[in-house]
């Protein structure tokens, strides 16, 4: 009965409100950009003063895969350290966020064509909280992540993010965090501090990627794998694509489109990132 109770005060509070959020695909880009000060981080901490406060964030990030689809539950997440190789003082943040198991109930019985486990174990991943925190780094706004169901095509990711519309108007805030262009086999490491640096492919399919987003072209962008030789370099593996799909599947017709942190990085990857409100 309790989580009945808790489901009724979540849903009555959230009809109160009259302020629809956009949705946010983020470029996260390396995990140090969670306590470095660049043009990245500081574009998110503008962001988190400007965009109508949340009363909850949920996060697809590209650092969350598995089998079936699943929303994590527990009321005080754990900050996950998915990486390795870097300095203590990135395994030294903690992010401690609320979770909000209302919303996870929620959003399971949103979803109708398949069923979402709920999870009490995962946290919030680096995809997550190395952006949410530079946005509200007081962490008192509750955070849920949903996961990636890998075994999926483009296509389903799209789909399925149709039936989490109704949050957007109702104070949660969605974002999706990975990269577009993300290839880091072929990371010039000599070229990190090089602004705006990619190689030929790379400028050529953010060009065509920033056209399409502009252009509302989704089903291009769902059937990336026909855009060429140079999406096939741009997007070796789909994980930290997927997102962008959740994103795009929850853009509205009245959306306004805009990109921010549009730059290419060490030469197979980007920052874009893309805002519909």
């Amino acid at each position: 009965m309790s989580t009945l109770a808790g489901l009724k005060k979540f849903t009555d509070e959230l009809d109160r409100q009259d302020q629809r959020m956009p949705v946010l695909f983020m470029g996260h880009g390396s995990p140090m950009n969670g306590i470095e000060n660049n043009e990245f981080s500081r574009t998110w901490e503008t962001m988190g003063k400007e965009l109508p406060v949340p009363r909850a964030i949920l996060v697809i990030s590209a650092h969350w895969l598995t089998k079936g689809t699943h929303v994590t539950a527990m009321d005080h997440p754990s900050t996950i350290h998915d990486f390795g190789g870097f300095p203590q003082e990135l395994f030294d943040v903690q992010y401690p966020a609320p979770g909000d198991p209302a919303l996870a109930a929620e959003t399971k019985a949103l979803i109708q064509t398949t069923n979402v486990g709920l999870n009490h174990d995962w946290g919030l991943d680096h995809g997550a909280w190395s952006v949410v925190k530079r946005m509200y780094p007081e962490a008192k706004i509750p955070v849920i992540q949903f996961s990636i169901d890998y075994a999926q095509p483009a296509s389903y990711h799209y789909e399925l993010a149709k039936q989490l519309a109704a949050l957007r108007n109702k104070g949660v805030l969605i974002i999706g965090s990975g990269n577009i262009i993300h290839n880091l086999r072929m990371v010039a490491w000599d070229k990190m501090d090089v602004p705006n640096y990619g190689y030929d492919w790379a400028i050529e399919l953010h060009e065509l990627f920033n056209q399409k987003l502009l252009n509302g072209d989704h089903q291009a962008l769902i059937n990336y794998e026909k855009l060429g030789a140079a999406a096939k370099l741009a997007i070796p593996t789909p994980d930290h694509y997927y997102p962008l799909m959740y994103v795009l599947g929850l853009q509205d017709k009245k959306d306004e489109v805009s990109l921010f942190n549009d730059k290419l990085v060490a030469g197979s990857l980007n920052m874009t990132s893309v805002k519909f409100s």
